[in-house]
């Protein structure tokens, strides 16, 4: 890992500079391992440093353990039976301390930096070129304010002078910083580059995935909507470089929301191309990525490992692969069946494959108890459980050579190829499932049910081991030709990072924090187009067949009365579950404690069915990440005060 900011060397952490295609209106990359100073001032420089700005976002976007820092320690999930330390720490349950050498945040740091140098470069050199559109220009100012806005969350003020004064570009390495507070990042770079992005950047993408408007004012949305809870601050969270909770402007808490809801409105009311889409499953589906909803996503392809970034039969395990959606897959393939009725000759029937309901194990992360059986309580009219998880475990075993028309399975009945192995059951059935005492027959430990051919799991008996997969991340490939194609390679999928949807939400939390909302677009009212479009169904997922059913009605129609901040995070939480919104989204509102202080969760060993309760020590600096040792250790002098409080 390198840690680069030092205030920013410029080229060498960058990681690619790429040069445009027009006529096939993509990006196309070109290694290079450094910029010069004169290179921006070249259009071909320019459009280079715009390319590199979308290629680092696969080094934050799917690189694992960053993941790992923005979902497990909330009660989206906890630590699997496979985890090592990196994932340990995050959970703050008693397995380590998050500190300066062990926080996964370091993966942020150490990329931010050197992106935010780069848009420097292109906003201060591009208009001495004298042919770069200002349009373009924009788009390295939205992504200077997007990298500034995730550090600002996540480490509190950072540094805008990177070595050649506030938001300048800086070509010579340093090892001196200075830490601004919240307010400064704010006001002098987040706020003033998003408002020139809305007005500058064009309502269709110039490229496919291009920044746009629509995305420029989600962003200036959301972070309006931040920093008027950072105003607010109703828990007294601490921040660091200590500040008072003012405004240089003068604005208080209030105005921010006003601004959220109105600048999130009117993205809504003006989509340009972008929408929601018909169906939940339609958002999240494989063969539907890139589709009107997403705003921005961290690109892959399939088609070629020099445009992809990484191998396409290896996953390294590392940037810029795209591989978080390993973390909360469980082994499935450990799972047995036999060839015959009298189980003499176990075999593996639910094969690794590189397909969305599959895909590479690593059982890093597991789901906590009260997401299967709280989060998403409603499994009947509401569609996001059946369009998050892999529930049902299909045999495949004939695509890895096996020659069965059927295995045997529970209760020794038959199953036939593409049947189900195991099912992770909707609601604890009335009548007990029969447990082994271990392993069992399925070797997973799962059990039977009278009648029933496929192995069994009640909500409430996930554990660290066995849990429902997170079919939303999982891989998919159009290259398999009818065998298991290449599952241990990182996804070739885009990793989301913006949806339309989102608009809606943040507009009704402001609406809830008090911002003065218009006719039709009250927070229910909002919650409530996202609620209905959630009880539209045209598939069933893990029932793996068609399931053309209108419930928007009943979902509606579930919806409170009065919608508070607890009911918009359930729903976030319904909405984007594993997407690496949820650490964000609880410290924003301060419920960090309050959501995710204990858990439910059975153990790390096949067998074990019995939850237990885990009570998380959250305090209040652990609201901040640690600043990485590697940028203390390149920094000369005394460093004991740029650090967080409670990291020392």
């Amino acid at each position: 890992m390198k840690y680069l900011n030092r205030k920013a060397l410029l080229g060498t952490a960058l990681l690619m500079a790429m040069s445009l295609v027009s006529c096939e209106d993509i990006l196309e990359e070109q290694p290079r391992s450094i910029y010069d100073p004169g290179f921006f001032q070249t259009e071909r420089g320019v459009q280079g440093g715009i390319t590199s700005l979308y290629a680092h976002l696969r080094y934050i976007y799917g690189q694992a353990y960053y993941y790992n820092a923005t979902e497990t320690g909330t009660d989206e999930a906890t630590y699997g039976q496979s985890a090592d330390q990196n994932f340990l720490v995050m959970d703050l349950s008693g397995q380590g301390e998050i500190t300066s050498t062990t926080s996964r945040a370091d993966v942020l740091w150490g990329t931010a930096f050197s992106n935010i140098n780069t848009a420097s470069g292109i906003i201060e050199n591009a208009a001495e070129v004298g042919t770069i559109p200002e349009s373009l220009i924009a788009e390295a100012r939205f992504f200077r304010a997007f990298d500034y806005f995730l550090l600002v969350k996540t480490f509190g003020g950072v540094p805008l002078d990177l070595g050649a004064g506030e938001l300048m570009f800086n070509s010579n390495p340093t090892r001196t910083s200075v830490r601004n507070t919240v307010p400064e990042v704010y006001t002098k770079a987040i706020f003033p580059d998003l408002l020139r992005a809305v007005e500058e950047l064009p309502v269709n993408p110039r490229v496919t995935g291009g920044v746009t408007q629509t995305l420029a004012r989600l962003y200036l949305a959301k972070a309006y909507l931040t920093y008027g809870w950072w105003l607010a601050n109703p828990e007294n969270i601490p921040t660091f470089p200590e500040a008072p909770r003012t405004d240089p402007d003068g604005h208080d808490a209030q105005w921010y929301f006003q601004q959220a809801y109105d600048v999130a409105l009117n993205a809504i009311q003006n989509p340009g191309p972008f929408g929601l889409m018909d169906t939940y499953y339609d958002v999240n589906v494989a063969t539907n990525d890139r589709n009107k909803e997403i705003l921005l996503y961290a690109d892959h392809t399939e088609t070629s490992e020099f445009y992809n970034g990484g191998s396409l039969t290896y996953g390294s395990g590392g940037a810029p692969d795209n591989f978080a959606g390993w973390m909360m897959t469980w082994n499935y393939t450990n799972i047995r069946s036999s060839l015959d009725p009298n189980w003499t000759n176990p075999i593996s029937s639910v094969q690794r494959e590189a397909a969305q309901a599959l895909g590479r194990p690593w059982t890093r992360m597991a789901p906590p108890i009260g997401v299967i059986t709280n989060t998403f309580d409603d499994k009947v009219n509401d569609s996001r459980y059946d369009g998050t998880f892999t529930t049902v475990y299909r045999g495949n075993w004939p695509k890895a050579g096996v020659d069965a028309e059927v295995v045997y399975n529970a209760n020794g009945l038959p199953v036939e190829p593409g049947g189900a192995i195991l099912t992770f059951l909707d609601e604890q059935p009335a009548t007990p499932i029969n447990y082994p005492s271990a392993a069992g027959k399925s070797n997973v430990g799962a059990g039977e049910l009278p009648g029933r051919s496929d192995f069994v799991i009640g909500p409430r008996d996930i554990s660290r081991i066995v849990y429902p997969g997170l079919w939303k991340l999982g891989p998919y490939r159009t290259d398999n030709n009818g065998g298991l194609g290449q599952p241990n390679a990182g996804s070739t999928r885009p990793f989301n990072i913006a949806k339309f949807s989102e608009l809606y939400f943040i507009a009704a939390e402001a609406a809830v924090m008090g911002a003065s909302t218009q006719a039709g677009y009250s927070a229910r009212e909002l919650i409530n187009v996202i609620r209905a479009r959630a009880g539209n169904w045209r598939w069933d997922n893990n029932g793996n067949q068609p399931k053309v059913e209108d419930l928007s009605a009943e979902m509606t129609a579930a919806t409170p009365q009065e919608i508070d901040i607890d009911y918009i995070l359930e729903e976030r939480s319904r909405e984007y579950f594993g997407e690496g919104y949820r650490w964000f989204d609880l410290t924003r509102t301060q419920k960090w404690e309050e959501f995710a202080g204990t858990y439910e969760i059975a153990g790390s060993s096949y067998g074990d069915h019995t939850p237990v309760t885990v009570t998380r020590n959250i305090q209040p600096h652990h609201y901040l990440r640690p600043i990485p040792q590697g940028q203390l250790d390149a920094m000369e002098g005394a460093t004991g005060m740029y650090q967080n409080p409670g990291y020392n």
